[in-house]
């Protein structure tokens, strides 16, 4: 399907990502849309002459000097002082779970996808003392099977019952205006291929993440954010959670459930979002061990793209105040003019994986999310990697589209051609990244 100037420019202002459309018949309109001049009154650059000279902070150098030698010492001592940077900076202190799993079924299992899949339909509470929070988890998992099996969880724009093609889905809310409405209207997006997930004898859920904050400026007080506001705060204090860090806190409360799940081997979830919830996914995974495996899709500025790197979006541009520095924690926005101060920058939140697999997925005409910066980080935390003896890109030329070469790598990176989405093969990629790491 072709997608048209005006969708593009629309996800563009958005933010968000197209499952399983092709935009690559469109690639004179897309680079158009993917290349706005002026955001937020703020000058954009595309040009490789003009990005600037930086250096990147010393992943393997700690804050009193030492260096690490070591997958022990990266663990132990370096890896808490860069996780404490970036919490505290970019993304913001989270609060722990909320206690024991509270879920409803709202479904007993069923037979679908023609015979393929058992599913289930789950009602995950975010509070242990109200139901006026919570999330809809839609949970396949291939009837060929009867041991446990590795899933992936994917963090949405839509609800489920918008994004999939299976009767018998609930009808769940989202958020238009400022309120939230059922999801009866056919979503934006193409439709999801489940069935190549049952044939690879691999799991698949999938959560609409306005079930656990609204992605809105003015959101705070219908979220789940509002529930931990401390005594006398009307926002979160500068070093507390975004948005971007409340999506990814209620990804671990669907992974606590899973964990309850017996047709799901809980040791072998891999994470997957796009766009935001690409910067989402890398953010949760890195906070919650537990999570086997992220791919992040076209996560760029805030994600996997390197900041001190001016190409396409900047921290000044998305933290503007106009813009998305609700999803993040306000310090983040301090770094707006003065990124060169930051003590860390992207290739760490890819660092801060290791040495668990992250796969990079980027697209070669979406220069707003600059795909480049993203190789470049997973080129820079690749030394952490083989700390731990993991495969990682090495002084690898910057690949084509469409060349695997990187792909099936722990630290992997693949581009695909066309801009900012998610393509049929890149899920196919992803079905075979995980078989890889996933065993």
């Amino acid at each position: 399907m072709q997608l048209s100037f005006t969708i593009l420019s629309m996800l563009l202002a958005a933010g968000t990502a197209v499952y399983g459309q092709s935009a690559r018949t469109a690639a004179p309109a897309q680079q158009a849309a993917n290349r706005p001049t002026v955001v937020a009154g703020i000058p954009v650059n595309y040009s490789e002459d003009s990005t600037g000279t930086y250096v990147l902070p010393d992943l393997l150098k700690c804050s009193d000097g030492q260096m690490v030698t070591s997958a022990k010492m990266w663990t132990e001592k370096r890896r808490p002082e860069l996780l404490k940077m970036v919490e505290e900076t970019q993304f913001g202190k989270m609060p722990p779970a909320p206690g024991k799993v509270r879920a409803s079924l709202l479904e007993k299992e069923t037979i679908a996808l023609q015979g393929k899949a058992i599913r289930r339909q789950v009602r995950i509470y975010l509070t242990t003392d109200t139901t006026d929070h919570y999330m809809d988890l839609l949970v396949y998992t291939p009837v060929a099977t009867k041991k446990p099996v590795p899933l992936l969880l994917n963090i949405s724009f839509l609800a489920y019952n918008q994004i999939i093609e299976d009767e018998g889905l609930h009808v769940g809310n989202i958020w238009k205006d400022g309120k939230k409405i059922p999801a009866t209207q056919p979503g934006t997006f193409g439709k999801m291929n489940i069935d190549q997930f049952m044939d690879a004898e691999i799991g698949f859920a999938t959560v609409y993440y306005g079930d656990i904050e609204p992605d809105f400026k003015d959101g705070l007080p219908l979220g789940i954010r509002s529930r931990y506001l401390k005594a006398g705060q009307a926002q979160p204090a500068p070093d507390e959670w975004g948005a971007i860090a409340a999506w990814g806190w209620g990804l671990s409360r669907a992974l606590d459930y899973l964990q309850t799940d017996r047709k799901v081997d809980a040791g072998r979830v891999a994470l997957q979002g796009a766009s935001r919830l690409g910067k989402t996914v890398l953010w949760a995974g890195i906070r919650d061990t537990r999570f086997a495996m992220v791919i992040a899709s076209i996560s760029g500025e805030g994600g996997a793209a390197l900041a001190r790197r001016n190409y396409g979006e900047t921290i000044a541009h998305i933290t503007d105040p106009s813009r998305y520095l609700y999803q993040f924690a306000a310090n983040y926005h301090n770094y707006a003019d003065q990124v060169q101060n930051m003590p860390f920058d992207a290739h760490a939140l890819v660092a801060l994986m290791a040495p668990r697999p992250l796969l990079l997925q980027t697209g070669s005409t979406d220069y707003w999310s600059d795909p480049k910066g993203e190789y470049l980080s997973a080129l820079a935390a690749a030394p952490v990697y083989r700390l731990f003896n993991k495969t990682a890109p090495v002084n690898a030329p910057f690949p084509d589209a469409g060349d695997t070469a990187l792909l099936m790598s722990d630290l992997g990176y693949y581009m695909h051609d066309g801009g900012h989405t998610v393509l049929p093969e890149d899920w196919t990629l992803m079905i075979r990244y995980m078989q890889k790491f996933l065993r």
